[in-house]
């Protein structure tokens, strides 16, 4: 017989002791951007810390810090129920938190392989933050993490494309004042640069007009030009004029900058309630998720599902796989749109596009 292989959650759970398990602020704990013990301080040095502190938390987004920081509470509370701590990292405690995730004994719903892959990335960001590191690939996490991928993986649920009529049905659903202008520019921008969220509300008018900016936009004669800050660096968006003046994105941001008298900041921002100025507070990316949901009801896209339904199908990524999906030219004019490293990542978004267009069974004589 082959011998038994070990088990990965074999081993003593860690007692708890009284490190502090509290999700806390990460930088409190180690000399993460400070200074070693045994070099004094000085004006000089001081200031360089603080400069050095800002950079280290610019290196990760508010979104996904906020993300990590509410992985690592739900971890430390779930190693308050059952008497372990959560400091030093071990594997085997880490190894049986993913098992409840994945199959939990009380009645909490089972995360998916992703959500729970997620949280793992989160407790690496938590622990590298308090000067330790989480093995991941120590086989009391590999090996179960392995097991969770095979018994429960199912492919990824993805937002429907909007194709080009179900963008001008929704345009019709938005009211003619200053909020219409702006989600109609939002809509027809987001589809034609197939951007992300973060990307459509983090546009400035100008470079460098705000820090938390994700990029700015320049009206050029041929069009609108955007330069972005993406997950793979510095790209550019081009942004050409539509066949038809309602639906063009580059007469839609131009009406919307001209009316909102925006010429310095954020393009994309909140109405006063009066609804006669644009104020100076940027739009929250979830807007966007909510302004197409919003739209897609109304203009009574997909009737045979109902309101609960169509929300879930459409998102904010139904724009960027609009554009993917109905843009007929070479895909690697849509991969560079997108901003993506591989043609791979530019098909997924690309929903039945060339489906059973190339025939190979006919092909192979069938």
């Amino acid at each position: 017989m082959p011998p038994t292989p070990p088990d990965p959650l074999a081993g003593p759970l860690p007692h708890r002791t009284e490190a502090d398990d509290s999700p806390g602020d990460p930088e409190a704990g180690g000399q993460r951007g400070g200074l070693p013990d045994h070099v004094a301080g000085s004006g000089t040095l001081d200031r360089l810390v603080e400069t050095a502190r800002g950079y280290a938390r610019a290196a990760v987004s508010e979104a996904t810090r906020a993300a990590y920081a509410a992985d690592w509470a739900a971890f430390a509370r779930w190693c308050r129920a059952r008497g372990v701590d959560p400091l030093p990292p071990s594997a085997e405690v880490v190894g049986l938190y993913i098992t409840d995730l994945a199959a939990p004994r009380d009645r909490t719903p089972p995360l998916s392989v992703a959500s729970i892959e997620r949280r793992l990335a989160g407790l690496g960001w938590s622990y590298g933050q308090r000067g330790q590191r989480l093995d991941r690939s120590d086989r009391h996490i590999a090996s179960v993490l392995a097991g969770i991928r095979r018994r429960h993986a199912r492919p990824p649920v993805q937002k429907a494309a909007l194709m080009p009529d179900d963008i001008r049905a929704m345009l019709t659903t938005l009211p003619h004042d200053l909020r219409g202008l702006r989600d109609r520019a939002i809509l027809l921008v987001g589809f034609a640069g197939g951007l992300r969220r973060s990307e459509i509300t983090g546009l400035d008018h100008g470079r460098d007009d705000t820090p938390d900016s994700r990029g700015w936009v320049e009206m050029l004669e041929g069009g609108a030009l955007l330069t972005l800050r993406g997950k793979t660096g510095w790209r550019e968006v081009e942004i050409a004029p539509g066949s038809a003046p309602q639906t063009c994105p580059v007469a839609a941001l131009s009406q919307w900058l001209h009316f909102a008298r925006i010429d310095f900041g954020p393009i994309f921002t909140a109405v006063s309630r009066d609804g006669r100025r644009a104020t100076d507070r940027r739009l929250n990316d979830r807007h966007v998720a909510r302004l197409v949901q919003r739209c897609a009801d109304a203009a009574g896209l997909r009737p045979e599902l109902s309101e609960a339904q169509r929300a879930a199908l459409f998102g904010g990524h139904s724009l960027r796989a609009g554009l993917a999906t109905s843009a007929e030219v070479a895909e690697a004019h849509v991969q560079r749109q997108l901003g993506h490293a591989s043609a791979e990542m530019t098909r997924r978004y690309q929903r039945r596009r060339d489906r059973f267009r190339v025939n190979l069974t006919r092909a192979a004589g069938l």
